[in-house]
C-alpha cells in the first residue's frame, strides 16, 4: 500500500526514483487523474537527475491543444517493486498518472491533511 496526503484540495504522493549512480531521490507529486501517461518531472529536474532520452511526442492537453513533449526512461520504486516508466517532460510540478495506477484502487479523503491511499485491486 502505498500513502499519501492532501494538501490544498490536491492529493499528494511520494514516488522514489532510483538512480543507478546516485541514492534513490523521493520526488513529491500530484495525483491527476485527467492524466493519461504515468509521470510528468520538470525539464530542470530531468536534466539535473540525467535521466536518458526515448522520443518526442505530441501530447494532447486538457484544452485539446497538442504540445511537442520530450520523453525519457526512469526507474521507480512502486509500491515496493522496481519499475521502468516513461517520463514527461512538462509542467513545473510532478504529476502521477492514471497509467501508473493501472491495476490499483485509489482512495481519497478530500480535505486538507485527508489521507491518499493507492492498493492492488488484484
Amino acid at each position: 500500500m502505498i500513502h499519501g496526503t492532501v494538501v490544498g484540495l490536491q492529493a499528494h504522493m511520494s514516488v522514489i526514483l532510483c538512480l543507478p549512480e546516485l541514492s534513490n531521490i523521493e520526488i513529491e507529486c500530484v495525483i491527476d487523474t485527467g492524466f493519461e501517461g504515468l509521470l510528468t518531472l520538470p525539464s530542470a529536474v530531468i536534466n539535473k537527475l540525467g535521466l536518458p532520452y526515448v522520443a518526442r511526442i505530441d501530447a494532447n492537453l486538457a484544452d485539446n491543444s497538442n504540445v511537442a513533449v520530450n520523453v525519457y526512461l526512469a526507474t521507480i520504486l512502486w509500491n515496493g517493486i522496481e519499475r521502468e516508466v516513461t517520463v514527461l517532460a512538462m509542467g513545473r510540478r510532478p504529476l502521477i498518472g492514471t497509467a501508473l495506477l493501472e491495476d490499483y484502487h485509489l482512495s481519497i479523503d478530500f480535505c486538507d491533511g485527508g489521507t491518499v491511499l493507492v492498493d492492488d485491486i488484484l
